[in-house]
């Protein structure tokens, strides 16, 4: 079974390097094409954007495999013999097993971040991060780690090994705490690395209301986040569960938007609340983690065994990380094929509550100041993509693109009636 496990990691790793070496292809060979919703230099230079992320992407591909083969043929027996003879229980032995796991994943995984961080995303004019916000961030999730996430570690580990029934109790116990950190994030752990202020454009927090109530949404407020110490891109969301629930605007996108953009922008993702579509989407989150813990839960504890002699509890745990990844690749087209079809109605329900011109207006800006490159091979998109193309996007509100290397503002010209 073993065996199998690496056959199948292998087949993931190699469907995903393809992916990346087609969409690496496909942009070098658009690169020089006629320019689409941008000028000529901005096309280009999203382009080489996205090929330096992708050459990331695909470095890390290769160090993911490494890890792989390295933890199942030499790593689980390494680590064992470090922590067996410091800790005389199982308990611990399992705790301080994948302590170990993530520790020395997150520390190879750490230059990755640094490079697209300090390198890709300044070069592009992206990163107001400085070393020391940066190492603060690493400090503070660090901390998070040894704090809560030891906590719901040593509760798996627990389940694990006190019932014959471990995965549904696990599966329950994961499901529960991704819902709770859903609610608790916008209001505890967010304001960790962000701070969040009330948003003091009186007469945009009245419009914002209103197209709430339009909506029948209720939130806990109107926030506006100091993105730009991080990051130069535009974003916006609606955060939080229940009444934790509060709409957050980046600084970065109040000061590229107009009032009336801003607003076709949260009123396409108004139509992800009224579509219900955050619901559906915890729902298929909630079915492919329990195809996982199920799988999991009913393998022969001989194929753990294969895995020397660490401890059972924390092999299984390490192994729901391995087999994750897998299930999710095959799980992620299904995923993103009804996420874009969630897009295409939240946009034309955010047009009718601003109109399709300030929404259209909206996008291209975005795509213009995130250095979104608007071409991307079918492949990519198929597993990719959880929201259309840009330029599906736009053709569906009626979108008709006119750009040239000298004039590729929007114009209302552009809008077929």
């Amino acid at each position: 079974m073993l065996e199998l496990l690496v056959i199948l990691f292998s087949i993931y790793t190699a469907l995903k390097v393809y992916i990346s070496v087609m969409q690496l292809g496909f942009i070098i060979s658009k690169r020089e094409k006629e320019p689409i919703l941008m000028s000529k230099e901005e096309y280009r230079t999203a382009a080489n954007y996205s090929i330096e992320k992708e050459k990331v992407a695909l470095f890390s591909h290769f160090l993911e495999y490494i890890l792989f083969f390295w933890w199942v043929i030499f790593g689980f027996g390494f680590l064992y013999e470090e922590v067996s003879g410091i800790f005389d229980t199982t308990f611990k032995q399992s705790l301080i097993f994948i302590v170990g796991y993530f520790f020395i994943d997150y520390i190879l995984a750490l230059p990755i971040s640094v490079y697209q961080t300090f390198v890709i995303d300044k070069k592009y004019g992206f990163t107001q991060t400085t070393p020391k916000i940066f190492l603060f961030d690493q400090i503070k999730s660090i901390v998070l780690f040894l704090t809560v996430g030891l906590a719901v570690i040593s509760l798996l580990v627990w389940i694990i090994a006190s019932f014959d029934l471990w995965w549904f109790y696990a599966f329950i116990f994961v499901v529960s705490l991704i819902m709770l950190i859903n609610f608790i994030y916008p209001t505890i752990i967010a304001p960790m690395f962000n701070k969040f202020s009330p948003l003091a454009d009186e007469e945009l927090k009245v419009k914002i209301e209103t197209l709430m109530e339009k909506s029948g949404m209720k939130s806990s407020g109107i926030f506006v986040m100091d993105a730009s110490k991080r990051d130069a891109r535009l974003n916006a969301y609606f955060g939080g569960l229940g009444k934790s629930k509060r709409v957050v605007l980046f600084d970065t996108l109040l000061e590229k938007l107009s009032h009336n953009e801003l607003l076709a922008v949260l009123g396409h993702e108004l139509g992800h609340f009224k579509h219900g579509d955050i619901w559906k989407n915890i729902t298929l989150m909630t079915l492919l983690m329990f195809i996982v813990f199920f799988v999991l839960g009913n393998l022969p504890d001989t194929i753990f065994g294969q895995m020397h002699t660490a401890p059972i509890a924390g092999v299984k745990l390490i192994f729901i990380l391995f087999v994750l990844p897998l299930i999710t690749f095959v799980w992620l087209p299904i995923v993103s094929f009804f996420s874009r079809m969630h897009e295409y109605k939240a946009d034309e329900y955010g047009s009718s509550m601003s109109s399709k011109e300030n929404l259209i207006s909206a996008l291209l800006k975005l795509v213009k100041e995130n250095k979104s490159f608007p071409r991307s091979h079918p492949i990519y998109i198929f597993f990719y993509y959880s929201h259309p193309p840009i330029l599906d996007r736009l053709k569906s509100l009626g979108y008709n693109d006119k750009s040239n290397d000298n004039d590729n503002d929007f114009k209302i010209t552009d809008f077929v009636k």
